[in-house]
C-alpha cells in the first residue's frame, strides 16, 4: 500500500510543475525540465532527488502493453477480506504484489477490500491466479473477476 502524502505544503509550483512534466514524460532530460520551468539545471536536480526523497516521485518506468510480453489476458479482481482477518490486511497487501500476473493492487472502499489489476498469460493463468492464488487462502471472503477488453490512460 502507498504512503500517503505527508504534507501537499511541502511543495511548490516548481515542484508541482515538474511533476506534471515527469508524469506526462518520464524520460524528460533534466536541461529541458529546468528550462520548462524556469529554473537552473543544478536547482532542478536538487529538487528532484528531494521529489524522489519524500515519495512525490515513486519511480521511473515504460508503460508497457502486457501483450508484448506474453500477458495478453487483462482483468480487475476485486478481492473481498473476511472480516476476522483485517489484522493481516497489511501482509496480504504485500503477498499480493508478489504474484507475478498482478501488475497493480488497489486497497479500496466499499463492498470489496482490493482492485487487482492482472496481466495473465492465458486464460489457464487467470484462472491459476484465482483459484490457487486467491481463493485457495482463507483470508478471503470472495472475489469478482472483470475482463478488461479495452485499456487507455488517461491525461490526469
Amino acid at each position: 500500500m502507498t504512503d500517503q502524502p505527508k504534507d501537499l505544503r511541502v511543495l511548490d509550483h516548481i515542484d508541482r510543475e515538474l511533476l506534471a512534466l515527469l508524469e506526462a514524460d518520464g524520460r524528460m532530460p533534466n536541461n529541458a525540465l529546468a528550462e520548462r520551468v524556469g529554473i537552473a539545471p543544478s536547482t532542478c536536480l536538487t529538487r528532484i532527488r528531494r521529489l524522489r526523497e519524500i515519495g512525490a516521485i515513486r519511480g521511473f518506468h515504460a508503460d508497457v502493453d502486457p501483450a508484448w510480453i506474453g500477458r495478453p489476458i487483462q482483468a480487475m479482481i476485486a478481492v473481498r477480506i473476511r472480516s476476522e482477518s483485517r489484522d493481516a490486511i497489511g501482509k496480504f497487501a504485500s503477498s499480493l504484489a508478489d504474484i507475478p500476473a498482478v501488475r497493480d493492487v488497489y486497497f479500496v472502499s466499499g463492498s470489496y477490500d482490493f482492485l487487482l489489476h492482472v496481466a495473465a498469460e492465458d486464460v489457464e493463468d487467470l484462472r491459476a491466479v484465482i483459484t490457487e492464488r486467491l481463493s485457495g487462502t482463507r483470508l478471503i471472503a470472495g472475489t469478482e473477476t472483470y475482463l478488461i477488453f479495452e485499456h487507455r490512460r488517461g491525461q490526469g
